[in-house]
Formats: structure tokens, sequence, C-alpha cells
């Protein structure tokens, strides 16, 4: 289960980390999309949406959890790398307690606070019904949900990327069969598709623990390490807690470009919106280079090999700037043929091919900033990956789209390359940020 990735070629031990968990990521986008696609199949237009709306909440919640999860993968990485059992242990021990007792406080939290979010979220009348049971479920079943997520940035902190990938995948199976036993065979609705996720992750958590009890890590467990220890959970939050808002806040900007295509009329939010499931596929990459980055760079760090965690950080930037030159130019030539996959309107599909020309940019100089994320939670600095990216939400992507759908009201691409722009001032920040601190040293002799 430990992988020491702190010897050998470092561009093998990058493909060997992140092949997996970009196989991940796109196993659990398709399991997050199997809900909709199943109900789709045995419920009208009012399930279809609450289990939209639910979905989409859920994710948000998701995402902030493994954003908070980074820190539990860098402390374990940096103890692996110094070969420090005893302080991976103490890193075990206390993010399982602190998770326990974030998933517990959160499920009671948003359970009472079902109808308040529906009615925040604007959610139609007829869909209010659904979306309650569907949140209602999946929010008691948040536990699961962090204990899977905990349990993955464990293995990948360790430095093993594949069992996580193995687990969603088992998830994901298990989610599909349940999904079309609750909703097909016993018309459940909503309320299905919720069991059917929540079941899903409980099995997933429930194989895992077997993998984890038959195999040996080389680290040891005491019911010590399970104690909280002020010094430790720290160093998880400081890392964790940054990253979690970040996350969460790049999902609201989503929210927020949704809202303002929305205006523009029905043709360009189902282009927007049919964009963002391109896209959400296509940073794939990117975002395993982000995790890829933060867990072998941790390791090196740890080992005091700061060479190796600058090389980490190198060939994830070019294998980066490598995918999203081809797939940037690719879809010039194939934009709108990509979005009339998902529309046999041609109206939508045109719309959606000019967004889908612009946006494809973001990606490009997305997979820079992610990798320098990375790189940044490695040496304990994940205030500097939330400062670019709310920088570049705030100050460019958001009043961008804003702006360019206001001055541009006949064509998307404006609003496309105006979230490329937010990403290119991350990458700006970047930059300077990792010229200043290397100067210093910080990315050297000390590490914070």
């Amino acid at each position: 289960m430990q992988k020491d990735l702190t010897t050998g070629s470092v561009f093998k031990n990058v493909l060997y980390f992140s092949l997996p968990y970009l196989l991940s990521y796109f196993l659990q986008t398709l399991y997050g999309m199997a809900d909709l696609f199943i109900i789709g199949q045995f419920e009208g237009t009012a399930s279809i949406t609450a289990v939209s709306i639910g979905s989409q909440l859920m994710h948000m919640i998701t995402v902030m959890l493994v954003g908070l999860a980074m820190g539990v993968t860098v402390g374990i990485g940096r103890a692996v790398g110094a070969h420090d059992e005893r302080g991976a242990g103490a890193v075990i021990g206390n993010a399982v307690t602190l998770f326990l007792a974030v998933s517990v406080v959160l499920a009671a939290v948003l359970t009472a606070l079902v109808q308040p979010i529906l009615s925040i979220m604007s959610t139609p009348a007829e869909a209010v019904p659904g979306a309650a049971a569907y949140l209602t479920i999946c929010f008691i079943g948040i536990p699961c949900i962090t204990a899977y997520n905990i349990i993955a940035s464990i293995f990948r902190g360790l430095g093993d990327s594949r069992s996580p990938m193995y687990f969603i995948a088992v998830a994901c199976a298990a989610n599909i069969a349940l999904d079309y036993l609750f909703m097909g065979a016993l018309h459940l609705g909503p309320a299905g598709a919720a069991l059917g996720t929540t079941l899903a992750q409980g099995i997933s958590v429930a194989v895992s623990l077997v993998v984890i009890l038959r195999r040996k890590s080389g680290v040891r467990l005491r019911k010590s390490d399970l104690l909280p220890k002020k010094p430790v959970t720290g160093r998880i939050l400081r890392i964790g807690v940054p990253v979690a808002l970040q996350d969460g806040l790049i999902q609201i900007s989503f929210l927020l470009i949704t809202v303002i295509a929305n205006r523009r009329g029905l043709t360009d939010a189902a282009a927007v919106g049919i964009v963002e499931k391109i896209i959400s596929f296509i940073f794939l990459v990117p975002s395993s280079m982000l995790s890829t980055v933060s867990a072998l760079g941790a390791q090196n760090v740890g080992a005091g090999k700061h060479d190796r965690a600058a090389r980490t950080l190198y060939y994830a930037i070019g294998i980066s700037l490598t995918f999203g030159a081809i797939v940037g130019v690719l879809v010039q030539f194939i934009a709108p043929n990509a979005v009339a996959l998902f529309t046999t309107d041609a109206a939508v599909a045109a719309a959606g091919g000019w967004y889908l020309r612009g946006y494809i940019w973001d990606c490009f100089f997305a997979g820079i900033h992610f990798s320098f994320s990375g790189y940044f939670c490695a040496y304990g600095r994940s205030e500097l990956s939330f400062l670019h990216n709310i920088l570049a939400i705030v100050l460019v992507r958001v009043p961008g789209a804003y702006f360019m759908s206001k001055l541009f009201p006949h064509t998307l691409l404006p609003m496309g390359l105006a979230t490329a722009a937010g990403s290119l001032l991350s990458v700006l920040i970047c930059l300077i940020a990792y010229t200043l601190l290397k100067h210093k040293g910080t990315f050297g002799g000390r590490t914070a």
C-alpha cells in the first residue's frame, strides 16, 4: 500500500501516480452523472430537476471535503518521505477523529436546513418534494462520503493512487445497479437515487476497510493517535481549510456564470450548461496534476529532496501545457460538433461551439496554476492557492463574464475567453509567488 516516491525517475513517478488518479476522477464524474441519466429513464421533469439540483449541491459539498482532505494527504506524504512512521500514524489517527466529528455535525446541520436551502436555490415548486427527499437522505449519508474521501486521501499520502481508483470503481458499479433497483424496479424516484448513492458509498467504504485490514502499510495506528493533538490537527486544517474554501468559492463562481447565461435566454443557457459538462471531462487532466504534485511533492519535501519536488512541478506543468495546447487547437475545429452530441437544437450547438472555443483555453492555463497549487500545498502554503484563485474569481472570472455578456449579446465567445483570462491571472500570481519564495529559500532549505 505504501510506495516511496522519493527515488527513481521523477517523470515515471508522475505518470505512475497521475494515471490512476485521472481514472478515479473519470469514474467519479460518471458516478455523479449516473443518478441524473437513470432517473431520466423512469421519471418526469420534476424528478429530473430535483435530482439535478440535489446532485449539484452534493457535488459542491464533496469537492469541499476533498479539499479539506488535502491536508491529510500532504501531512502523511511528508511523514512518509521523512520515514517518520509515528508521525504518519498521528496524522491518520487525528484525521479519522477530526473528519468523523466534522461529518456528524455537517450531516445534522444540513439535514435540519433542507427546506431553507431549497428556498435559497429557488427550487421550482414541483421539484421541492423530490429534492427534499434526495437531499435529506444524502445529508444523512455524509459520514459515508467523508469516510471514502478520507480513506482515499490516506492511500494517496502513502503514495498509492491505485487503490482509491478501485474503490470508486466499486462505488460506481454499485450505484448504477442500486439506481436501477430503487428507481426502476421499486419506483422510488429521487429518494431512490439518493439511497443508491449513499449505499454505494457505504459499500465502497466497507471494501476499502477490508483492504486496509488485509494489507500492511508499514504505518501502525495506535489508540493514542486517535486522540486529538493540536499541532497535528492544526497542520491538517492549515492546509485543508484554504483549499476547501477555494474549491467551494470556485463552484459558486460557476453557479454565478450559469445565472449570467440564464439571463441571456434559453438557447444560451442550454449552451453554457452543455459546455460545462464537456469541460468537466476535459479538466480531469489538470485536476489530476494538482493532486499528483501535492502528494509526490509532499513526500519529497519530507525527505528533504527539494530538487525532486521542483522537478515534479515542472513535469506536471509540461504535461498540462502539452495536453492543453492539443485540446485547445483541436476544439477550434470540432466545437459545434462536440456540443451537438448533447443536443439536437442547431442554435444551441452553434452558441455552445463559440463558448467552448473560448472556454477551452481555461484548460491550458488552469493546468499551470493547478500544478503550482499542488506544489504550494506540498510545502504547507495552501493559502497561496486560495489567494490566486479568489483574486481570479473576484477580479476577472465573474465580472469578466458579466461584462462580456453585456457587451457581446449575440455571441458567447467573449464570455468563454473571460474564464480563461481568470486562469491567466492565476498563472501570473503563481509565477510571482513561486519566484519570490524560491528566492527567499522557502522552497529549498526551509519548509513552511
